[in-house]
């Protein structure tokens, strides 16, 4: 029995974005909240799944709303899938002092100190709790054609949901100005070192894109673009030659691993959407395959 409520309905593209809410087991039986944008198909066949991660301080609706996807999507046949960034309301002293830590700050990792462990377990809800919900929902998603992309934090859980999945869960990543080496980037430390009980030496193996990148010797497919404008990227938050430096170390060449400056662009969603048809086509090669 599914206890998916559908909270909203937007018709958009040839499509519907859907808003829906549920008591989530793996968030500690808090409400989650995620939108769902599904192309009306013309054959009634199950479309594959595209999930988009925000980043830091966003919500369910930031990637819907702002960044470009939905009519390059439904020209595709794909759905996008747009969960939450964090749990919500699970009063765990101090989730709402900092930006950048707690409250909107998930950082797409299952927390393992105490106080955090419940309700913070991000990674679990997005692999495995989400597509669960919405196939006992009946609703017509193909979550064997998976692939996963995201925006700073969001880039993080993408780039990192990838490479440590043992099943190959998904077919391809991308991502916009990723945090790509986050034990060595200030919002990285300060994540990793309130949510885990090993801090930076636990996010290693399963956390950290370049230390994943560089022990991964299957084939992959990821694409990453960031910004020269990026104020992030200047203060050493973002690390992307770091990534590309271990991708290639490990022997992954330009056709599995692309990384691209962007001149001028900053960290916006405006540099988002500019370069959101591109990753879309991208995925679409891997998912239609």
């Amino acid at each position: 029995m599914s206890n998916l409520e559908k909270v909203s309905s937007n018709k958009a593209f040839e499509g519907e974005l859907a808003k829906y809410k549920f008591k989530s087991s793996v968030l500690g039986g808090l409400d989650a909240h995620f939108n769902l944008f599904l192309p009306f198909s013309k054959d009634g066949s199950k479309a594959p799944v595209l999930v988009y991660l925000a980043g830091l301080t966003c919500t369910e609706d930031t990637g819907a709303q702002k960044g470009g996807f939905l009519g390059v999507a439904a020209s595709q046949g794909i759905a996008i899938l747009f969960p939450d960034t964090s749990p919500r309301g699970a009063g765990v002293p101090g989730e709402d002092a900092d930006w950048d830590f707690g409250t909107g700050a998930g950082f797409y990792l299952d927390a393992t100190k105490p106080e955090w462990s419940k309700h913070y377990r991000m990674a679990t809800h997005i692999t495995v709790e989400l597509p669960q919900v919405i196939e006992a929902a009946g609703i017509p998603i193909d979550f064997t054609r998976q692939s996963v992309f995201g925006h700073s934090m969001g880039g993080h859980g993408a780039l990192t949901l990838y490479l440590a999945s043992k099943t190959k869960q998904y077919r391809s990543a991308s991502a916009f100005a990723p945090i790509s080496n986050p034990v060595k980037a200030p919002w990285g430390i300060k994540a990793f070192g309130g949510y885990l009980q090993g801090g930076v030496d636990e996010a290693l193996d399963k956390y950290d894109a370049t230390a994943l990148i560089s022990k991964t010797t299957d084939p992959v497919h990821i694409l990453v673009d960031y910004g020269t404008a990026d104020n992030f990227y200047k203060q050493g938050q973002l690390l992307p030659e770091n990534f590309l430096k271990a991708a290639r170390d490990a022997g992954h060449d330009e056709f599995q691993v692309r990384v691209r400056s962007q001149e001028g662009y900053d960290h916006s969603y405006y540099f988002i959407s500019t370069f959101a048809s591109d990753h879309i086509h991208f995925h679409a090669n891997f998912l239609k395959a």
